[in-house]
């Protein structure tokens, strides 16, 4: 997202989860990366990654031995009082 953030007149903020309270374990966003520098964070911004594709390489050997020991994710659900479906 931020190549398209870079490249957009009306671009305003790009939100990430780094450091995010939802974030309990050892793993954050730079846990499944090779290059984990791609989300330093300076003056409250991040450089434009300037790595071919999205500028990340994902550890992707990481990724699989990380997935053997993990329960699927389920989102909690957010409906309303007559059963809505509501966004986060």
């Amino acid at each position: 997202m931020a190549e398209v953030d870079a490249v957009s007149a009306n671009f305003a903020i790009q939100e990430m989860s780094l450091g995010i309270h939802y974030h309990t374990g050892a793993e954050d966003l730079r846990s499944y990366v090779k290059n984990p520098e791609v989300w330093d964070v300076k003056d409250g911004t991040i450089d434009l990654p300037v790595g071919p594709g999205l500028g990340i390489e994902v550890d992707e050997e990481w990724v699989r031995r990380l997935s053997l020991d993990t329960e699927a994710w389920v989102s909690p659900g957010f409906f309303g009082p007559g059963g809505e479906v509501r966004e986060w």
